[in-house]
């Protein structure tokens, strides 16, 4: 059995493509030699030997994503990407709910991607991250290949080879969105609006929103890349004390608060908040 969604990558050493008879669903041996073994878990880690210089989401953290999410507290953004991403890439015959090559940046765990590819079924996808522990999950979604891979770097992709881009709360390298994307193709970017978790942020060490990141979207794309559309998608949240601390510690407080820390600052054991976020869809020139 080949390794998963073969056709889209490329050798993170010398870009090319991959020697197919002695690549297997364990090992990819690229044309020139270079291999790279999947984990027994299944994704495949294209950073060894190079690193990255950011900080992975640890273990605890990616624990706290995966409970939480399970809640579905988040499913109506989960929702919203999935209809986004469905109307963006509609066209032909199949009125936008056949299969399509897609990349997940910074996919975490693959929940909003396995969101979509039950919207789009027979979809192949790349999913990228650059933790090793939230990798392990999205390696199970079906014709997903999991990399470990810094999204800041040129990525392990041909060139023209998706349909559809995907950034849910994640870094945005758009020169090599615009490069991996075919003419036509979709970005579809999740940012957080300036109120997003207000209330829960206000009892929290959890970073501040700035105004205008949907703007700010649109004008860092660069001439690649034309407005398609954006929607805000605005739902209420009731947590308890252990999913509010889940909340919290899945995201970027985790690197620096422990879950214990985090606990100790919600004296309620309800927290009532809002989600607030903004879907900016993209399309490759």
């Amino acid at each position: 059995m080949p390794f998963p969604a073969l056709e889209l990558l490329r050798c993170p050493v010398c870009r090319n493509g991959w020697d197919g008879p002695n690549s297997s669903e364990r090992t990819l041996l690229c044309a020139s030699g270079h291999r790279f073994d999947a984990a027994r878990q299944g994704y495949v880690n294209f950073l060894t030997g190079r690193g990255t210089r950011f900080l992975p989401d640890s273990s605890e953290m990616v624990a706290a994503r995966e409970r939480f999410l399970a809640t579905g507290s988040y499913g109506p953004i989960a929702r919203a990407l999935a209809e986004g991403c469905a109307a963006a890439t509609a066209g032909g015959d199949d009125g936008g709910t056949g299969p399509r090559a897609i990349l997940d940046v910074g996919a975490g765990t693959g929940y909003y991607l396995a969101a979509l590819l039950d919207r789009l079924p027979g979809s192949c996808a790349v999913a990228l991250d650059i933790s090793k522990f939230a990798l392990r999950r999205a390696a199970k979604l079906p014709r997903t290949a999991a990399v470990v891979w810094d999204v800041w770097r040129d990525l392990p992709l041909a060139d023209a080879a998706l349909d559809l881009v995907v950034d849910v709360f994640a870094p945005r390298n758009f020169p090599e969105f615009a490069r991996v994307l075919r003419p036509g193709g979709a970005v579809c970017i999740v940012t957080p609006s300036p109120d997003h978790l207000a209330a829960l942020r206000s009892l929290l060490p959890m970073l501040e929103v700035p105004t205008g990141k949907a703007e700010a979207v649109a004008t860092l794309a660069g001439p690649e890349f034309e407005p398609d559309s954006v929607r805000l998608v605005r739902f209420p949240l009731v947590l308890t004390r252990d999913e509010a601390a889940d909340l919290a510690v899945m995201g970027p407080a985790g690197h620096h608060s422990s879950r214990e820390k985090i606990l100790s600052l919600l004296a309620d054991d309800e927290v009532r908040t809002e989600g607030a976020v903004e879907l900016t869809v993209l399309r490759r020139r």
